[in-house]
């Protein structure tokens, strides 16, 4: 049993969103009580305490798209590689990334970014894995790097025809033999959905080996319309748009998960909608690739389901919702857009599409809910009241002022020290499997 005190408990729950010197006591997995912390240090005097040093104690964040296989990417330059535009980012830089990515370049990547994420106050991730180098079992060695470090986790591969015949049959039964493993498992620390590559990548034979491999097990998760090369050569090739595409294939529905969604039209927001899809936002990533902004206000405003991710960008969703906001007013060119729709995103719809595969409630801090808690430090200079907490996350806080993380009832981080996870053994493995791939990528040695 832990008490987390001393600190502003913000709940995310409407009924009572703000608790200034409040707690949290949690019991095995779950949330037993929120309350004031002199009453609950009274109820339960036998719990260990966690100090919140005068923070904020908060819900986990959940990322509801990212990529594992970028997690050795920082800092990385490939001779010759100049992208002038979005299908030349991919097949010069992350294409060439997961072709040469081995079992143990796929461990360090989750490695590498499962601790960000657990430093940024992230405790649930969605993942959309590619090792197209070493793609069987790839799945199964993320899980075990997850399940090591403790970060809730739903993963999928990255199902594509760009690297052949035998590679798709692969990436397939990839997807299929993790998918029924979770379903025999049941467990709620790890979950499974069907990935699939951009549409552009994605052949009619192979939606229709995806939908039988799958058989109804779980939810796709897909990149869509990201560039205008999904539209082009659905038009060209297929004769309809990709939300069409996918429609006819019977991809879409509720536990489908469209990533980015950038250039669609009405029509085919209304059939997203009508088919009750989830969609995600990814805005740092999409500014960086110069692919577009996403609809979503649009989206939003059409009652689609649309959460926030980063795309592997960043592992700080403040730093996400912050872009979300800049480039939704950017393009409209009005500064009082996005706000209220970018928190919406991030702190209720992730949540919700996270209780399509998760049991337990998360991002929320109430009783029965799961115990995933961070803590944030934060004093702040002006009043923080239950109706003005966007405004604090918005401009005040930032991934890197979390300082502790509890996930599942497991204190994994504590006042900025990792509680399980050796985390200078794994830095040295996982700096020596990103030189081996920095070395085959630029022929040098590093």
């Amino acid at each position: 049993m832990l008490l987390i005190a001393n600190g502003t408990v913000i709940t995310l729950n409407q009924d009572m969103p703000l608790i200034n010197d409040g707690a949290v006591v949690t019991e095995g997995e779950k949330i037993l009580a929120v309350g004031g912390a002199a009453d609950l240090k009274a109820m339960y005097p036998q719990a260990d305490y966690v100090d919140a040093h005068g923070g904020l104690i908060m819900p986990g964040f959940i990322n509801v798209h990212t990529h594992i296989y970028s997690g050795l990417a920082r800092g990385l330059a490939i001779a010759g590689n100049d992208p002038q535009t979005f299908l030349e980012v991919l097949e010069g830089t992350w294409w060439n990334i997961d072709r040469h990515l081995t079992m143990d370049g796929t461990r360090a990547s989750a490695y590498a970014t499962v601790l960000d994420c657990i430093r940024n106050g992230v405790t649930t991730i969605f993942d959309h894995h590619a090792s197209f180098c070493e793609i069987p079992g790839s799945l199964f060695a993320i899980r075990d790097v997850v399940k090591e470090l403790g970060i809730r986790s739903c993963l999928c591969y990255e199902v594509s025809d760009r690297d052949g015949g035998e590679k798709l049959d692969q990436s397939i039964k990839e997807n299929a033999d993790f998918a029924r493993w979770a379903a025999a498992e049941q467990d709620d620390m790890i979950k499974a959905m069907f990935g699939g590559h951009a549409l552009f990548t994605l052949s009619d034979s192979t939606f229709e080996k995806m939908a039988e491999a799958n058989d109804g097990l779980t939810g796709f998760h897909i990149h869509v319309a990201e560039g205008m090369i999904d539209v082009e050569d659905s038009l060209a090739n297929y004769g309809c748009r990709p939300a069409e595409r996918l429609y006819k294939h019977g991809i879409l529905g509720p536990k489908t998960l469209l990533g980015h969604c950038i250039h669609l039209t009405d029509d085919e927001l209304d059939l997203i909608r009508d088919t009750d899809t989830m969609t995600v936002n990814n805005p740092g990533s999409n500014m960086n690739n110069a692919v577009g902004c996403a609809p979503v206000l649009k989206m939003l405003g059409k009652g689609i389901l649309t959460g926030l991710g980063t795309d592997a960008f960043t592992h700080d969703m403040l730093e996400s919702l912050k872009c979300a906001v800049m480039i939704q007013r950017h393009v409209s060119g009005l500064p009082n857009v996005a706000f209220g729709e970018a928190l919406r995103m991030l702190l209720t719809n992730n949540r919700l599409i996270a209780g399509r595969y998760f049991e337990k409630p998360l991002g929320i801090l109430k009783e029965g809910a799961a115990a995933d808690i961070i803590v944030m430090d934060y004093k702040p200079f002006t009043p923080l009241l239950p109706e003005n907490i966007g405004g604090h996350m918005m401009f005040g806080l930032e991934g890197k002022n979390c300082r502790t993380t509890i996930i599942n009832g497991k204190v994994l981080y504590k006042d900025r020290e990792f509680v399980l996870a050796d985390e200078d053994r794994i830095n040295a493995w996982t700096m020596e499997q990103s030189k081996k791939l920095w070395g085959v990528l630029n022929h040098r040695t590093y």
